[in-house]
């Protein structure tokens, strides 16, 4: 298996735009490939503008944020790439692509780091911001995972959450929650019909 680093990325549109998007980014030992599903701005915008910032976060509510709708987050311009980056970040990368490799389901630009700085100190994530980072990558495949593996995934989740979060973990953990609330609401009025 390869490395995936859990990552905040900004592509940008035309206009140059920011959009933000969870993503993992895989480590193929030369470059580190973006692979979103299709169809997705951040895939769109790759085709416009090939060049990305990958923030990395210490504060889980961005990626909670980022899958229910709050897409809002303060942005800080880059500083070799023309875009921006997460303010609030440990550190970012600046990428371009340098290859696409098509596929039906997930194209994936291979991208090379052409800059990166360090914004402050990584104390680590506790195991409520990986639970919660967790729950944000399984509520993007709600409709793709079996529903008891995802609600014995959930019971496991829970566990690091009642033991080892913080206001922002909860926050966060709240967010996915509705967002699992209204999933679980539609299967049970699917079974009702």
């Amino acid at each position: 298996m390869p490395r995936i680093v859990e990552t905040i990325v900004t592509t940008f549109n035309a206009e140059g735009e920011a959009h933000i998007a969870p993503l993992g980014l895989i480590d193929d030992g030369t470059y580190w490939i973006i692979a979103p599903f299709r169809p997705s701005t951040t895939l769109d915008n790759l085709r416009i503008n090939p060049v990305a910032a990958a923030s990395h976060t210490d504060d889980v509510r961005v990626f909670a944020g980022a899958v229910t709708g709050r897409k809002i987050w303060p942005l800080l311009p880059t500083r070799t790439i023309k875009g921006d980056r997460l303010a609030d970040c440990v550190s970012h990368w600046e990428l371009k692509v340098e290859k696409i490799v098509e596929d039906e389901q997930r194209p994936r630009f291979l991208c090379s780091i052409v800059d990166e700085e360090m914004h402050k100190a990584w104390q680590g994530f506790n195991r409520a911001q990986a639970a919660v980072i967790e729950l944000a990558v399984l509520t993007t495949r709600l409709n793709m995972l079996p529903p008891e593996k995802i609600e014995g995934e959930l019971k496991y989740l829970e566990i690091a959450i009642s033991k080892t979060a913080g206001p922002r973990e909860e926050e966060a953990w709240e967010w996915l929650m509705e967002k699992v609330s209204a999933w679980r609401q539609a299967r049970f009025d699917k079974s009702t019909l």
